[in-house]
């Protein structure tokens, strides 16, 4: 991330990128040649991950969020880093905790205990939106616009916590608000399906992946499933994000774990709940080190600390829930 994409509104920092900037990038950067991108967590957090980047993912905690890739980071002790997310649960107190993440911009900030207590000490700066105003942020940088109306955020103390601005609708002369676009250095999007080139899909609730690999620099998938890329060209229409758009893909099973994967496994509550309890420093620490810190990666992870027999409850209760098996 470079500082001069770092401006302030009203003593509110905020990232923004000019369009032009951004589709230059596209332009010179973004290659359409349909090459092999399937590399391991580790490699691809290192390649693309930077001290200082603006990491937005497009889902959270509790349903296909990117759990394996946020895990990652922790291990490699990135710094400095700004967090853009609809909503955010317990990924934001471990990337705080860990000393990863200083800035967050959020609709919904959950998982109180910790994280609260961060902000008000000034360990993190949250810059509140709502869920709205972000999503379209991130679809003014996909879109290649400086910034789109909205009339979410009116009349709310969001406009004095964010960076947005109200100006006079020049059709009907009410006011409106203004929010700028987001192009964020690093997309993390965790996927149902995807192939080695980069093409991924996405079955059920989907916020903004799209939009989110459209406006970042760089995109790094986790898919559950690595499928032949004859999958994808026999059904094309199923595609949520085609390859071109992705810089690395991940083979990541279980990726959003603790949280669910609509039809493949259902949340483990009993380890969301380890995870609300941590109130202090020493019980983040403890939780780290025995979550992260202490295993190689997210295969081990899964076997040491999670185990088959809990994967294939996960997956039983899922299959209980969507009435198939």
């Amino acid at each position: 991330m470079t500082t001069d994409r770092i401006r302030t509104e009203g003593g509110v920092e905020y990232r923004f990128t000019h369009p032009d900037d951004f589709r230059a990038h596209v332009r010179d950067r973004k290659g359409r040649s349909p090459v092999p991108k399937l590399v391991a967590a580790k490699e691809a957090v290192a390649a693309f991950v930077s001290d200082g980047d603006y990491i937005v993912y497009d889902f959270s905690s509790l349903t296909r969020g990117p759990q394996s890739l946020i895990r990652e980071v922790i291990r490699q002790r990135k710094k400095d880093l700004w967090i853009g997310a609809e909503f955010t649960l317990h990924e934001s107190p471990l990337l705080v905790g860990a000393g990863c993440a200083t800035r967050i911009d959020v609709g919904f900030l959950g998982y109180g205990n910790y994280i609260g207590k961060a902000v008000c000490d000034g360990r993190v700066k949250a810059y509140e939106w709502t869920n709205g105003g972000l999503a379209l942020r991130i679809l003014a940088g996909a879109r290649g616009v400086p910034f789109l109306p909205t009339r979410d955020m009116l009349g709310t103390d969001n406009m004095k916590v964010s960076s947005a601005k109200v100006i006079t609708d020049p059709y009907t002369g009410d006011p409106v608000c203004l929010v700028p676009a987001l192009n964020p250095d690093v997309a993390f999007l965790h996927v149902h399906q995807a192939d080695v080139l980069g093409n991924a899909r996405i079955f059920g609730t989907n916020l903004f992946a799209l939009e989110a690999a459209l406006a970042s620099f760089r995109v790094i998938v986790s898919a559950e499933e690595i499928v032949e890329t004859e999958e994808f060209r026999k059904d094309p229409m199923r595609t949520t994000i085609p390859y071109f758009l992705v810089d690395a893909v991940v083979h990541a099973p279980f990726g959003a774990y603790p949280g669910a994967m609509p039809a493949r496994y259902e949340i483990d509550l009993e380890h969301v709940d380890r995870l609300n309890a941590i109130r202090t420093e020493e019980q983040m620490k403890s939780y780290l080190e025995e979550n992260i810190h202490s295993v190689a990666d997210h295969e081990e992870f899964l076997d040491q600390r999670v185990g088959a027999m809990r994967m294939r409850e996960l997956r039983r209760r899922a299959s209980i829930v969507e009435g198939y098996r």
